[in-house]
């Protein structure tokens, strides 16, 4: 039996086959899993959906997480063909392309708010619209970066909204904790995806990650999503409010 068999969960986040989320997708399927997707828009959708039919998934939807309705709407739908869901896997973030690339003191209130939105205030409306369909309890999982506790050059006004998920995975771990509901974060070292083009000397700390860490790598797609299936998984019930780093131990190595 899979260690996931009779478990049903939602999946924000797959933009592409290279998306971290996609690698926590793989990894849930295999252990038996059964997914839901959601996608952007309908350019995301013509990637997005092929890749969660491969999957065998029947239930793959449009979703802004800017907007609480979007949000709404996919649980309510979830509600109707499930009843009850076991996980959500939150693997959403942005900012434009022009904060990322300025100083950070000169980071634009619109672009300061609108990253803070997508990148951590999502997790909490998701959350919020997810809980009724956790009655037995459930496991949330989002993703981080290293940028959330020390200042990454070039990536700046994400790394405060990082931080802001970080400490908003602590604030409802503390909540929801009771109801049997764990929230934990991945933070994963830097890998190859369409949100990482955005950031600035990108390959410069890919290159930095594979002399400094203690594996003297970077770390896979495959990895992060091993992680995240166990933090999901039963292997983790004791498990919640933590911050789950998978990038080869930079994080002990950096100064």
């Amino acid at each position: 039996m899979g260690l996931m068999d009779g478990k049903r969960g939602v999946i924000f986040g797959v933009a592409n086959n290279r998306s971290i989320a996609w690698g926590i997708a793989q990894q849930l399927h295999e252990a038996g899993a059964e997914l839901a997707f959601t996608y952007l828009n309908e350019a995301l959708e013509k990637r997005v959906r092929p890749l969660a039919e491969s999957l065998g998934s029947k239930i793959i939807l449009p979703c802004d997480v800017g907007s609480d309705d979007e949000i709404a709407a996919v649980f309510t739908e979830l509600e109707q063909q499930w009843g009850t869901i076991d996980f959500v896997v939150h693997a959403v973030a942005f900012a434009n392309r022009g904060e990322l690339k300025k100083p950070f003191s000169q980071a634009s209130r619109e672009g300061f708010s609108l990253a803070m939105d997508i990148s951590a205030y999502s997790l909490v409306a998701m959350t919020r619209y997810a809980l009724p369909l956790m009655p037995e309890g459930g496991s949330i999982v989002t993703m981080t970066y290293l940028g959330a506790v020390m200042a990454v050059p070039g990536y700046n006004v994400m790394g405060v909204a990082k931080a802001a998920l970080e400490a908003s995975v602590r604030y409802l771990a503390a909540e929801l904790g009771p109801q049997k509901i764990r929230v934990n974060a991945v933070s994963a070292g830097p890998i190859k995806t369409l949100a990482a083009s955005g950031v600035g000397n990108f390959n410069e700390k890919l290159r930095t990650m594979e002399e400094r860490s203690p594996l003297r790598r970077t770390v896979s797609q495959d990895e992060v999503g091993k992680a995240s299936l166990y933090l999901l998984s039963d292997l983790a019930t004791g498990v919640t409010g933590e911050i789950h780093y998978v990038d080869g131990g930079f994080n002990i190595s950096a100064e």
